[in-house]
């Protein structure tokens, strides 16, 4: 399997780095990681608070491993032990074959802690402090008012497969999350969406494309897939949210 070849590949490069641990998340963990299709969601805990010469040693990491399949799919938020427990710090990320900042979310927090893949070093709980399911319940709320439901006015994102796509299955994720304080993964997402008053059409669009392949779309199905998610997703964001206030 390509992936765990890539994983083994990328746990000898981080050896110069020294992690205390190294855990995988998302659908790598969860059991719905599809091979060519879904991103290797990564966290690894270095020893000591990042200096240049680390912040250098990753970027040649990451170039090294440029050249091996399902690499650009790869991404890792690299922690330290004095700040895993500040759930607002902005850490060093790889991501889209780049390097960033960011936070390491409530979601994925809980994640970690619920089926987190170990792949190196000391278990998840410890090192991270709990997600209370108050705190992860707001966040995903905020997430869906504050980022999703402007998206949902730019008409120009929605013509994309990755908005669609993501913008559908993390209404239903937020949805579950918000109401019964739990994680759900992406297919029960695409199998609740019906149910939550989604367009059927376009929930096997996703379906199809996620784990079956198809061709793709015609400019006519990607304009009119557009009016319908975003018919959907406005007004049921909006209730969403009204109800958590």
């Amino acid at each position: 399997m390509e992936t765990e070849t890539l994983l083994d590949r990328f746990l000898r490069e981080l050896t110069a780095l020294r992690p205390v641990a190294v855990w995988a998340h998302g659908s790598l963990a969860g059991g719905d990681y599809q091979e060519g299709r879904s991103d290797l969601d990564l966290i690894a805990v270095l020893p000591h608070p990042v200096t240049p010469g680390d912040v250098w040693k990753v970027a040649v990491v990451h170039a090294r491993m440029r050249a091996q399949p399902l690499a650009a799919a790869l991404h890792c938020t690299y922690l330290t032990p004095d700040t895993v427990d500040d759930a607002a710090r902005r850490h060093l990320t790889w991501a889209h074959e780049q390097l960033f900042k960011r936070t390491v979310t409530p979601v994925t927090r809980r994640e970690l802690h619920s089926f987190g893949r170990v792949l190196h070093g000391r278990v998840p709980a410890g090192l991270l402090p709990p997600v209370p399911d108050r705190e992860l319940g707001d966040f995903v709320v905020r997430d869906q008012r504050d980022f999703w439901r402007p998206a949902v006015d730019k008409a120009p994102l929605w013509t994309q497969d990755v908005w669609v796509d993501l913008g559908m299955v993390t209404f239903a994720r937020a949805t579950v999350t918000a109401r019964d304080g739990r994680l759900i993964s992406k297919r029960e997402a695409l199998d609740l969406l019906p149910g939550l008053g989604a367009p059927v059409e376009v929930v096997e669009d996703i379906r199809r494309r996620r784990y079956g392949g198809s061709a793709p779309p015609t400019e006519e199905w990607t304009a009119r897939r557009a009016l319908l998610t975003r018919g959907y997703l406005g007004p049921a964001i909006d209730a969403l949210t009204a109800s958590c206030d």
